[in-house]
């Protein structure tokens, strides 16, 4: 008698098991995300994500096969949020310039949060001070990305002017308002500062204008 074939019910086993060992991948990601976050990259160890996740230490490595593995994907993880909202924001407005205000509402939008820690990237950095450090390429590698989306966007809005700014400097400067709002907010108050950056993006719109 021939062997019984059994390649359905493997593929679902095999399926099964994939999808177990995804949600706890996720698990992890998820606690240590919030952690990372909310308290700090170092001062959260393994212990504490393991018994809050909660997940075994065997099952942590298979996922990450380190600490470092671990807090790449929370930065990878926070990188590909805002670039999917940066994408939605740039899709949604009538112009160069209302995509601008809406990449800045939403800054000024994110001060106001409760769960509101800063900007996990200038957090990170804060953290990892060694520019060979693979945790800082990633937060290079972020910068680098939103100061292009920003010139591209500026670039737009100023056009074929002879009175234009420079794309790059307008880019450079939302950036250095927008670290200066994330820093300083918990300090000067939310309110004023969100303002205060809104101001300041509408400002490089139209004086540089």
């Amino acid at each position: 008698m021939a062997t019984p074939i059994r390649s359905a019910p493997d593929s679902q086993n095999s399926n099964s098991g994939r999808q177990r060992r995804s949600e706890a991948r996720e698990r992890l990601l998820s606690t240590a995300s919030a952690l990372f976050y909310r308290e700090g990259i170092r001062a959260v160890g393994v212990e504490r994500i393991l018994a809050e996740a909660p997940a075994t230490r065997a099952t942590f490595y298979r996922h990450f096969p380190s600490k470092e593995d671990l807090v790449l994907a929370y930065l990878r993880g926070v990188d590909a949020h805002i670039r999917a909202d940066t994408q939605a924001a740039i899709e949604a407005a009538s112009s160069p310039a209302d995509a601008l205000r809406t990449i800045g509402t939403a800054v000024a939008d994110d001060l106001a949060k409760p769960e509101f820690r800063g900007c996990a990237f200038l957090n990170a950095a804060n953290e990892y001070p060694d520019p060979h450090d693979p945790v800082r390429q990633v937060v290079l590698d972020h910068r680098a990305w939103y100061v292009t989306t920003l010139t591209e966007l500026f670039a737009q809005v100023f056009g074929a002017s002879p009175r234009r700014g420079k794309p790059e400097h307008a880019a450079r400067h939302f950036v250095m308002m927008r670290d200066g709002a994330m820093t300083g907010a918990h300090l000067d108050g939310v309110e004023s500062v969100g303002a205060a950056f809104q101001r300041g993006v509408e400002g490089l719109l139209t004086v540089l204008h």
